[in-house]
């Protein structure tokens, strides 16, 4: 029986069952597969349409340019068409099978005689479901609808054979723990844990897009658990490991690992902020030390970032990416000195230096409070309200995102008769400091730092 779920998902996408009436009145075989027909199973949204057929690409491009579709063979190599339905890409692929060789993860494709056989080559059970929308009906050779009620991650091939054949399908194991709330069996769980090393024939650009997927689902600290209790962290973000410092009875500190998975599902789902998250902590391993009998991780938000920098570099993240991760994790601890009082000049810095991710920042800080002591709790949420208080204040007194100097360059280089060079960028580093700390000046108090500050050069 077809879930009605899934029969909404074509009913609400009439494309689909257009598609399929025009392959089998041609002749040619038409299914549904892989995500949408698993999202369609769980009444969850997708526009990830997939279908496979016993048509070659040849005959697909044929049929479908002959009825006025536009196409792409980008993936014709793999046996896969593109087609473009007003702003969806449809992908159709003819059944197949895949050889894999041991140092690479690209496959020799091979067209296949039958559908079970396509099926059988794909990741998980639960994305080897096919739907007939001719017939109506769910082809399940591999018992996916099984798993998909019970949550459990689980291969149509042995599962050995398949993370070796393709490692980053191990990462999909962590994925899908983080956004559908799956978990792998025994056999596959094992089968993880043996093959983990494989991972490093993957390119670091296709781990970096499937930790990004996790990152983003409704439970990444699943996702980070099974992708550190199965080994995978060590050949990828090996830090995550370390987090998990040994609890000294005497000198006593709050579970670190635990902490950021907590952090870490506490903030909203967005990609900066859940990396933010993650590694905000990530040098206290780094830092740790005992003073007066008490545990201090002096300085680790500086030193978090530098790792940040190196991590994310590492992983292939892009530069302004990088650099917004880095902020979060080195300003994470600053909101926390607003109760020892900020002068509006104090204020008008955090908001400047915190700049368009002001946002998350203070979603990282909130998140960040993690302790049991509900005392202790609403104090710091207390500070956190009156602080973001104070900054809607003060940016309502001005526009901070346009804050300049009161003298420009060409009136400093025009003043002291010099060209443009590094003093003209040392005397406007000066008035924007000034700016910032005093707020509005006149000319005349901004020409008199810079007066000073030329005399010092």
């Amino acid at each position: 029986m077809v879930p009605i779920t899934l029969l909404k998902l074509v009913e609400n996408n009439s494309f689909l069952s257009t598609l399929s009436s025009l392959y089998h009145g041609n002749g040619f075989e038409l299914y549904l597969v892989g995500g949408a027909v698993r999202d369609g199973i769980l009444d969850i949204p997708t526009n990830d349409f997939d279908f496979t057929t016993n048509a070659t690409p040849e005959e697909s491009i044929e049929l479908l340019k002959k009825n006025n579709y536009k196409t792409t063979e980008v993936g014709k190599a793999f046996g896969t068409i593109e087609l473009y339905d007003q702003e969806r890409v449809v992908h159709i692929t003819t059944f197949r099978k895949d050889t894999y060789e041991t140092d690479s993860r690209n496959p020799e494709i091979e067209k296949a005689s039958d559908l079970v056989t396509d099926l059988s080559r794909r990741d998980f059970t639960i994305n080897s479901i096919a739907y007939s929308l001719e017939t109506n009906e769910l082809i399940d050779p591999f018992s996916g609808l099984k798993d998909l009620a019970s949550g459990t991650i689980s291969t149509p091939d042995d599962p050995i054979i398949s993370f070796s054949d393709d490692p980053l399908r191990m990462l999909r194991v962590c994925r899908f723990a983080s956004t559908h709330g799956f978990s792998p069996d025994n056999e596959t769980y094992i089968a993880m844990k043996e093959n983990i090393e494989r991972i490093k024939i993957i390119t670091k650009e296709r781990i970096r897009d499937e930790i990004n997927k996790l990152l983003v689902g409704k439970s990444p600290s699943m996702g980070i658990r099974t992708l550190v209790e199965s080994g995978l962290s060590l050949y990828i973000i090996p830090e995550i490991n370390e987090l998990k410092i040994e609890v000294d009875p005497k000198h006593h500190h709050k579970d670190v690992y635990e902490h950021t998975l907590a952090v870490l599902d506490g903030v909203p789902p967005k990609l900066t902020l859940r990396m933010g998250a993650l590694l905000h902590d990530i040098a206290k391993p780094n830092t740790k030390g005992i003073e007066n009998g008490k545990v201090h991780f002096r300085h680790h938000e500086v030193v978090g970032a530098r790792m940040t920098k190196k991590i994310l570099k590492g992983l292939k993240y892009d530069k302004k990416t990088i650099e917004d991760i880095a902020l979060l994790v080195e300003q994470h601890l600053r909101p926390h000195t607003f109760k020892m009082g900020w002068t509006d000049s104090a204020v008008r810095r955090y908001i400047v230096d915190a700049g368009h991710m002001l946002e998350d920042l203070n979603e990282l800080v909130r998140a960040d409070v993690t302790t049991k002591n509900k005392i202790k709790a609403k104090e710091i949420y207390e500070n956190l309200d009156e602080m973001e208080k104070r900054i809607e204040e003060v940016k309502a007194k001005e526009e901070l995102s346009k804050i300049r100097p009161a003298l420009s360059g060409d009136e400093i280089m025009e003043h002291f008769n010099i060209q443009p060079g590094p003093k003209v960028g040392v005397i406007m580093k000066a008035l924007y400091e000034q700016r910032i700390n005093d707020g509005e000046v006149s000319k005349e108090d901004a020409l008199k730092l810079a007066e000073e500050t030329y005399k010092k050069l």
